[in-house]
């Protein structure tokens, strides 16, 4: 029996044994389906690779990087950038201020800097509740974090009222004192620091060094009427004057800091309540020299552009490839409608309107840069011209721009004889709010109430010159251009006795005021030279959309070989990158030139030209050689010529005039010799160009 029941017992665990195998087995097989599965599943999100994934790579890898160059940065020696530039291209020059201390140069006269549009710092010190926790931090200037952490708030608390152009209610941004308003614009990015640093290394220090801070917003009269700005600069240059021994000052104004400047001149003699009462003498007793950098006297293109259609070349670049986040209503940006409502509220960017109308910039077929060529080859003339010479031998003269066109609806029209166009006036034209709808409000600009109509008018009046850009911008921004009006003026004075020429309207014009009786000041023109400058521009009308600007400058338009003066629908000509030589260097080299209706008490002046040299490689940073319109402050050469009048020397100590432009026989004489379709050279000097004969009169 024992024996039976070990055999049973024996089946009994063979059968239960198998079925353990064959379960096992089964879950062995089950097991192995799972892992094949889950590896599956595992290699087809490896295989899928969305577009944020590759952002969210991308980025990481560059803030990676970016993080491991700030490390080798802030761990290498000082000295190593200048020890691998010297590698590649020998030894560097000394900078300017150690070279004149090792001549002995030391401080005498004190230095007053005044900054130009956008380069000054601004603070809160009231805002809305979205500004809370900015008290007395930087909104223009510096990081521009509020920018991107706030953007709308950012634009109410940078605009100014537009009834007054003044403070909104409730906000209250005002400049950053001192020099570190505008020594650095951004983190790196140098404005004054590289001068202040040289002048520093000869003696110079808070005490001999003054920056005349303003809100570069505000039209030149309302920083006095809301900031006494004017009179504190009156006061600052009177009391440096004082405990240096009576030494006067050396005024260094930059861009649009040499209109404002020239206004504080006016005022600072005219008498009170709307002058400071400083009396005829004032500029003579206090100021040495006034050297102006970059000085838009006649204004610029530019701004025209700026205030049309908030563009300039690169803005109309980046507006044509990304016109979705620039110009729709896309995730509530509308950017470039918020840049330029913001922007209409800043009356001083009408202060660089181009003055002086057709006369100075040309007609629809005369322009004084006639015959300029993008990349020619100058030779430095040292030799001090007497402006009125009209020598033009040695230029070429290729096809005609019309230049004096600023703006053109279609390239034809811009190489069209004025004798073709058809224009229709733009006066009559219905205006109506019917352009956008009512979710445009927020971002609501002049355009909103001109209506098709008002559109379609300016575009068929074709073209504007320096005259009817005046009555463009009237027609499209009237609120805008009504503030204007009121503190600013563009025209050429016929009598500079008229009582009328009193008002602060006409005081930052050169062409309507007189210059102080200070016969022993020197007034300096100092800018860079050879780089292509904004003369004119080619626009189109854009698509049609909710909230848009309807006009933009065409891009596609372009010059029918490499060295065309016509680059992305934008005429170019010699200038800083800014601002053309005709404006910065005319009063200087002609108008003002020995004694004049606008100079009588022939104040001496001086054209000094920086040609551009851009940097040699990326140690260099933005060069020692730039004419760029803001690289300039670190160009050695400027700085040296600054740093000598400072010490003392004298217009003539430093050589005279430095040109290397067509300002003395191209512009400064305004005397051009051409035939055009048949017209002989006299019939088309006294038909063709009749800003010719005017501009002598102006002398």
């Amino acid at each position: 029996m024992s024996i039976l029941r070990r055999r049973k017992a024996s089946e009994t665990e063979k059968a239960s044994k198998e079925d353990t195998h064959k379960e096992t087995k089964y879950k062995g097989v089950e097991d192995e389906k799972k892992d094949k599965i889950s590896k599956r599943k595992v290699e087809e999100k490896k295989k899928k690779w969305s577009c944020i994934d590759s952002c969210c790579w991308l980025i990481g890898c560059i803030c990676s990087i970016g993080w491991f160059l700030l490390f080798l940065y802030n761990a290498m020696p000082a000295s190593f950038p200048q020890y691998v530039t010297e590698a590649i291209n020998g030894p560097l020059p000394d900078p300017p201020g150690v070279k004149l201390q090792k001549e002995g140069l030391t401080v005498k006269h004190p230095v007053v800097f005044v900054p130009g549009i956008v380069t000054g710092g601004l603070e809160l010190w009231e805002g809305h509740q979205c500004a809370d926790g900015l008290f007395r931090k930087r909104l223009w200037g510096g990081t521009f974090g509020e920018v991107y952490k706030r953007p709308l708030c950012w634009v109410e608390h940078m605009s100014l009222d537009n009834e007054t152009g003044l403070d909104p209610s409730g906000i209250r941004v005002r400049p950053v004192p001192g020099l570190v308003a505008a020594d650095y614009f951004a983190p790196g990015y140098f404005v004054w620091a590289v001068l202040i640093a040289n002048l520093a290394r000869i003696g110079y220090e808070e005490k001999t060094m003054y920056m005349a801070a303003y809100d570069w917003r505000l039209s030149f009269q309302n920083t006095e009427v809301r900031d006494h700005t004017l009179s504190r600069i009156k006061s600052n240059i009177e009391l440096m004057v004082a405990t240096n021994g009576g030494r006067k000052v050396v005024v260094i104004p930059h861009s649009m800091g040499v209109l404002y400047f020239l206004h504080f001149m006016k005022w600072v003699e005219a008498p009170a309540p709307m002058g400071g009462g400083g009396g005829s003498d004032w500029c003579a007793k206090h100021i040495k020299a006034v050297m102006n950098i970059g000085g838009p006297f006649l204004g610029v293109p530019k701004a025209v552009s700026g205030l049309f259609s908030a563009e300039a070349k690169d803005i109309a670049v980046a507006r044509a490839i990304a016109p979705v986040f620039l110009d729709k209503d896309v995730f509530g940006l509308q950017a470039l409608q918020h840049f330029m409502q913001m922007t209409r509220t800043w009356d001083s960017t009408m202060s660089m309107i181009p003055k002086g109308g057709d006369t100075i910039w040309g007609n629809m077929d005369w322009s004084p840069e006639e015959g300029y060529a993008c990349n020619p080859q100058r030779q430095r003339n040292n030799e001090t011209q007497v402006a009125g010479q009209s020598g033009t031998e040695g230029l070429s003269y290729p096809k005609r721009v019309n230049y004096g066109r600023i703006i053109s609806f279609g390239k034809e029209v811009a190489e069209e004889h004025s004798s073709k166009i058809e224009r229709m006036d733009f006066w009559d034209a219905v205006k109506g709010n019917n352009l956008g709808n009512t979710t445009c409000r927020d971002v609501w600009t002049e355009y909103h109430d001109m209506g098709w109509g008002g559109i379609k008018a300016v575009g068929d009046y074709k073209a504007y010159t320096a005259g009817s850009i005046l009555d463009l911008l009237h027609f499209v921004a009237p609120k805008m251009m009504k503030r204007g009006d009121a503190h600013f003026s563009y025209g050429i004075a016929e009598n500079l006795d008229d009582p009328k020429y009193n008002h602060y309207k006409y005081w930052s014009n050169p062409l309507e005021t007189k210059l102080p009786n200070a016969p022993d000041m020197e007034i300096y023109s100092m800018y860079g030279v050879g780089i292509p400058t904004e003369r004119a521009y080619i626009y189109k009308l854009t698509p049609a959309a909710e909230c848009y600007i309807p006009f933009q400058i065409d891009t596609s338009a372009e010059g029918e070989n490499e060295g065309s003066r016509l680059k992305g629908g934008v005429f170019s000509v010699d200038g800083d990158e800014t601002v053309p030589v005709l404006s910065a260097g005319f009063m200087c080299a002609k108008a003002w030139r020995g004694k004049s209706r606008f100079n009588p008490s022939g104040i001496r002046t001086f054209i000094r030209e920086y040609d551009h040299a851009p940097p040699v490689n990326l140690l260099e940073g933005r060069g020692t050689q730039s004419g760029a319109h803001v690289d300039i402050m670190g160009n050695f050469a400027l700085i040296e010529d600054i740093i000598r009048v400072a010490a003392g020397a004298t217009g003539e100590e430093l050589g005279g005039d430095r040109v290397y432009s067509d300002i003395f026989k191209g512009l400064g004489s305004l005397i051009l010799w051409e035939t055009v379709d048949g017209v002989s050279e006299e019939d088309m000097h006294f038909s063709l160009l009749p800003g010719l004969g005017e501009m002598n009169k102006l002398i």
